[in-house]
């Protein structure tokens, strides 16, 4: 029997409260498969399991005897491997971000990570294998032939991990243990997107309740607070469970592979020194007096009160019109922008648009939030949103957008160079969202409207900086707490406590409930200390901006090409055109000083 994707059950136009937004765009996965069980899917299982048996076979115990080209030869078998595993685990997985409470896309994508993880066991050997290598193999296979010598980076990236290696059986073995940590993040997922808040009689997802948390009605957004932390405490037990685990996990592993620390690993990753991290943490730290308690304070004014409350946070301001972006707008928005900086890049991001390259509707069941997915380098990224219309909205099609852009160029790079560590894949993304922002300033009709404007980006760039390394200081917090033993969900919210005041500020009050809203991050069970980059991508970016505006002569080639190199080169490499150095620890101040600068425009407004 043929199966069909389940019909959504009501209109993407009515996603917004009967709001209507135009025609929003879903996803066409058939560009990777045009079933779940079309033959071309049952082709490519049947090819992965021979390719991986057979790749072990010739391969396994015999790198050391292989010639520059026999090696070459190894590392393009290994990448047509990676191909085939990726196309099938991005349709498997787009499938059910579309639709989480469905049982058959559940089963769906958990079978097929199952049957990829058992496939790609006798694959092991190989990273395993490199790692026992000396340097000097490498350095006479790379002189003897310049394609090989192309992936010094990503073999570089892999031996990064040689300290921390384990014996063979015992990497097998937590290769297959994989799916069992998987299924505590799909444990996450389901329950996220299968609660329900009550608002105003009215049932709503977890998308709409924390968007209510924007709303211009002070009492709705109250309203929305409450009942998110209602709901959040009701699970509460649910979420501290999988936490413990999945950190608990996290400590096994660590431990039995010697990482000093439980970040390391996202380091190494990430491809970014220990004390680059430390740094930006430490500055953006010690900007909060002069950033996040500034602004707050400034905000605190136009809101007309003495405290602030948690659901004031994100509140529009009183100026702020509660205008509804629709989808054509909110793309002629964003392509303009992208276009006025450089015609390729408007190129680029027109297939997302017109070929079913981006879902924007908010459905019930559909995974929250936004993000872009690179799938595999002969295909092409997807977008998801859950576009409200929000002016905010705009934003994140620019952010995720530029992802798709950067995905894009980077895919020439092939399997295992195209891949961007997360401290870099932020770039695009934030440059795309600064190059909107600009826009929508230059076409300010008035004062009033440039001030909406600016508060709107100090907002989202606290969000992005301020924010995401108070999480990450959570995080550090939280994972060395569980090396003591079982935290209890108490445990847990007098961690997430202990960062928010100090990164908010005086200005705010936190009603109780707000200790559990570390519930919802989904980046702490998916992505442990995934949220510095965040703070990196838009600390790099306004250092970036800033060398544009200083230097417009040139920039876009040399943009480009960064972009272009994906993860063949390191962070220094790819930043010295524009004579910008991370490991400087200046290099964070200028880039907080944009952020700083944008509050002193508005302080003086008040003048």
């Amino acid at each position: 029997m043929r199966m069909t994707a389940p019909r959504p059950v009501f209109d993407a136009n009515a996603s917004a409260g009967g709001k209507d937004l135009g025609p929003l765009p879903e996803w066409d996965l058939t560009d990777l498969y045009p079933a779940p069980d079309a033959p071309e899917l049952k082709r490519d299982l049947d090819w992965l399991e021979d390719a991986c048996r057979s790749f072990a076979t010739d391969y396994e115990g015999k790198l050391a005897s292989l010639d520059a080209k026999g090696f070459l030869d190894a590392i393009h078998r290994h990448e047509r491997i990676e191909a085939i595993a990726g196309r099938i685990m991005s349709f498997a997985g787009l499938r059910y971000y579309q639709m989480t409470v469905d049982p058959e896309r559940a089963k769906f994508l958990s079978d097929m990570q199952e049957k990829i993880t058992v496939y790609t066991t006798p694959l092991v050997f190989f990273t395993l294998e490199l790692n026992r290598l000396e340097d000097d193999f490498f350095d006479s296979r790379y002189a003897e032939n310049a394609d090989l010598a192309r992936y010094k980076p990503a073999i570089r990236r892999i031996r990064a991990m040689k300290p921390y290696q384990l014996s063979d059986e015992m990497e097998k073995f937590l290769h297959d243990m994989g799916v069992v940590g998987d299924a505590w993040e799909r444990l996450f997922d389901e329950t996220i997107a299968g609660l329900t808040f009550t608002i105003d009689s009215e049932e709503q997802n977890i998308e709409s309740t924390l968007n209510h948390l924007t709303d211009q009605d002070r009492s709705k957004r109250e309203a929305a607070a409450r009942e998110l932390a209602r709901v959040f405490g009701a699970n509460i037990r649910t979420f501290a469970r999988v936490h413990n685990t999945q950190t608990k996990e996290k400590e096994v592993m660590d431990r039995w592979r010697g990482m000093p620390t439980a970040q390391t690993g996202r380091h190494l990753s990430n491809d970014v020194e220990p004390e680059v991290v430390e740094a930006l943490r430490n500055a953006v730290v010690a900007a909060y007096p002069r950033l996040s308690h500034r602004y707050y304070e400034l905000k605190r004014k136009w809101l007309g009160l003495d405290r602030m409350e948690v659901w004031d946070r994100n509140a529009p301001l009183p100026m702020e019109t509660d205008r509804i972006v629709k989808w054509p707008e909110a793309r002629s928005m964003v392509m303009d922008a992208y276009t006025a900086f450089d015609p390729r890049m408007g190129e680029i991001a027109t297939p997302f648009f017109e070929k079913g390259w981006i879902d924007a509707a908010v459905k019930p069941g559909k995974a929250p939030g936004a993000f872009a997915h690179p799938t595999v380098t002969d295909a092409h990224p997807y977008v998801l949103l859950n576009y409200l219309g929000k002016p905010r909205d705009v934003m994140t099609l620019a952010h995720e957008l530029g992802h798709g852009v950067h995905q894009v160029l980077a895919a020439d790079q092939g399997e295992m160079l195209a891949s961007t560590p997360l401290t870099l894949a932020e770039t695009a993304s934030v440059f795309g969202e600064m190059l909107t922002f600009r826009k929508m300033l230059e076409n300010a009709k008035d004062q009033k409207e440039r001030k909406v404007l600016l508060a709107g980006k100090v907002e989202d760039m606290i969000n992005t900086v301020v924010r995401q390394i108070a999480f990450y200081d959570f995080e550090c917090k939280l994972h060395e707490a569980r090396r003591g033993g079982e935290l209890t969900p108490d445990d847990i919210n007098a961690l997430w406590m202990s960062v928010q005041a100090e990164s908010l500020g005086e200005a705010f009050d936190f009603m109780e409930g707000y200790e559990t809203f570390w519930a919802y991050i989904p980046h702490f069970v998916h992505s442990p200390f995934y949220v510095y980059a965040y703070a990196f991508g838009d600390g790099l970016v306004n250092a970036l901006y800033a060398a544009y505006e200083e230097q417009p002569e040139g920039f876009q080639d040399k943009y480009f090409d960064m972009l272009k190199a994906g993860g063949s080169k390191h962070h220094k490499e790819l930043l010295a055109p524009f004579g910008l150095d991370a490991t400087d620890p200046a290099f964070w101040d200028k880039g907080l000083s944009m952020i700083e600068g944008f509050i002193d425009e508005l302080e003086a407004m008040e003048e």
